[in-house]
């Protein structure tokens, strides 16, 4: 397709890696970035995708992407009678968390000849090559990464030491292990709420480096820099190259980012404290933002009857007057537009204008 054409793709790889993720029609175009990223940084790679609804599936399956391998949700439960008795008792997200730890293991089932699977939140962004993470990992089995929450931040580790977004598991008999405990506590309990000291998927990665042997945590900075993290490090910019600590940034986790109504965006960086730059704005999350906005386009061009809404849409909001009068409704818009305007003077929401942060 016309909208994939044109990425500049590194000519040498050592060999081929594996990845895979999950997304709705809500998360399509984020995911769709996330696939061209690794196109400009980790070829050659296969992608699995496990559509959780229909219009996933078919955008995806018209787009005829060479590295993408689609996996629906039908076939995905075929015959898993403890996954569908979960689905019948969690919300959908809740449900979404429960799948985390059975989709590398649905991929390395199917597909036995895969020696190393990594599984990527559908919000990730490469920015370099990924070559330094695994050699990190080594011959290791399991690869997880530290939230590296600052110490103002501490105490969202009841949340999780760790976080699901990257995690590269062996097709080895320690990582299969892992993977199967895994799947068993997430089948028992995976709430969207702190309860007994579990939370979501997420909280059971707490005491894998003691649970289980061959696991890395990820000591790279550069990778899984996150909003929740990036007030540790000092960002500068090398030849037009962002450095995090003097280490090249190699993915950006994009956490919550989304669109807010009108020209407005939310970053999120205010709840955790962080002040805007310059560069993290204009170096990060800009290319971001230009990517989401011309893959949105590319597909309104291609699938013009699709009823796609993107995650950033502008969120339904109760009205703060309930009269359709002339008077309310300019008064409504002045006040919001009020508020919108001392959160952009603030910095908790930016301005973006055809992709461009201003």
């Amino acid at each position: 397709m016309q909208l994939y054409r044109g990425i500049l793709i590194r000519k040498y790889r050592k060999s081929m890696r594996y990845f895979c993720t999950y997304f709705d029609s809500g998360y399509l175009v984020k995911g769709l970035a996330l696939y061209r990223s690794l196109v400009r940084f980790a070829s050659p790679f296969r992608l699995w995708v496990l559509c959780f609804d229909d219009l996933t599936y078919k955008t995806l399956q018209d787009l005829k992407l060479d590295e993408v391998v689609l996996i629906s949700l039908k076939d995905f439960e075929t015959g898993d009678e403890e996954l569908l008795q979960a689905k019948a008792n969690r919300s959908r997200i809740e449900y979404y968390f429960t799948c985390t730890p059975s989709l590398p293991l649905y991929v390395l089932k199917n597909y036995p000849k895969i020696d190393l699977i990594t599984y990527v939140d559908a919000d990730l962004f490469f920015f370099s090559d990924p070559s330094p993470i695994y050699e990190e990992l080594g011959n290791n089995s399991i690869l997880i990464i530290g939230h590296r929450f600052p110490s103002n931040l501490k105490h969202l580790e009841a949340t999780g030491i760790y976080n699901v977004g990257f995690l590269s598991f062996r097709n080895d008999d320690i990582a299969l292990q892992c993977l199967h405990w895994w799947r068993e506590r997430c089948i028992e309990w995976c709430y969207d709420r702190l309860e007994d000291g579990r939370y979501a998927d997420q909280k059971y990665l707490d005491d894998w480096p003691n649970r289980f042997s061959g696991v890395v945590v990820l000591q790279h900075k550069g990778a899984n820099l996150a909003p929740w993290n990036v007030a540790n490090y000092s960002l500068e910019l090398d030849k037009g190259k962002v450095l995090i600590d003097s280490e090249p940034i190699v993915f950006f986790h994009f956490h919550a980012l989304r669109k807010t109504r009108w020209l407005f965006w939310n970053p999120t960086l205010s709840n955790y404290e962080v002040r805007t730059d310059s560069l993290l704005k204009t170096f990060i999350y800009s290319p971001y933002i230009q990517e989401l906005y011309q893959i949105n386009r590319g597909i309104s061009r291609l699938f013009k009857s699709s009823n796609i809404q993107m995650h950033w849409n502008r969120a339904s909001r109760p009205g703060m007057l309930n009269s359709n009068s002339i008077f309310c409704i300019v008064t409504r818009k002045s006040k919001n537009l009020f508020a919108l305007t001392k959160k952009v003077l603030k910095g908790e929401l930016w301005v973006v204008v055809r992709g461009r942060v201003l």
